[in-house]
């Protein structure tokens, strides 16, 4: 195998910086699966990146303080399993939910939908929970917009209060607040009503520009 292939993974890896998740079809562009096979392989042994799971590379971002490696984010590993497999995968309303700090509650066995195949990933001291359903139950549009999209089903009408929209609107950047806006066509109308009170500001600078 030609090391320019681990060379050139290598540089990719580190030119998106600590903390993404990697799998070898992110580097078919650069040759074979089995040359980037060998080569995430490679770098692994040689303490480069760290394997997390059967297929999963990770760079790790580094405990400063400790000096240690921290463990992959967990949407992180989400959508890194969807490339793996070809599949949608988004988190769960109580996942979302938590993400987004509208809940406390951090789900001890975080669950993601798919409408791929069921499985558990064990990282760790964690297994995640890959669970299929049917296709029309997984939310469209961007991956924020469904991320908040099942945070507010799950937290359900009557809690979705000034309280909540005002931490949404904090989260979200502008454009991903717009983008939310556009998406709202694909969710169901009280949630798209919320939506639109979240996403005010850009409506309302969209009017005056």
């Amino acid at each position: 195998m030609s090391t320019s292939i681990q060379d050139e993974i290598l540089d990719r890896i580190r030119k998106r910086g600590r903390g993404p998740v990697f799998v070898p079809k992110d580097f078919l562009d650069l040759g074979s699966r089995d040359a980037a096979d060998q080569a995430l392989s490679r770098l692994v042994k040689r303490g480069d990146i760290l394997r997390v799971g059967r297929g999963l590379y990770h760079f790790p971002r580094i405990n400063e303080r400790l000096g240690i490696p921290l463990g992959p984010d967990l949407d992180e590993i989400a959508n890194a399993l969807a490339r793996q497999t070809g599949s949608r995968i988004v988190p769960s309303g109580a996942v979302a939910a938590n993400r987004l700090g509208l809940s406390t509650q951090v789900p001890a066995k975080p669950v993601y939908l798919t409408d791929g195949r069921t499985r558990q990933v064990r990282l760790g001291n964690t297994t995640i929970q890959i669970r299929h359903v049917p296709p029309k139950e997984l939310p469209v549009g961007s991956r924020t917009s469904s991320m908040v999209f099942q945070a507010l089903r799950h937290l359900g009408r009557a809690a979705v209060d000034d309280q909540v929209m005002a931490k949404l609107r904090h989260a979200l950047s502008p454009d991903q607040r717009q983008k939310l806006l556009q998406d709202a066509r694909y969710t169901t109308d009280w949630i798209a009503a919320i939506v639109r009170q979240i996403a005010h500001d850009e409506v309302e600078m969209a009017n005056h520009g």
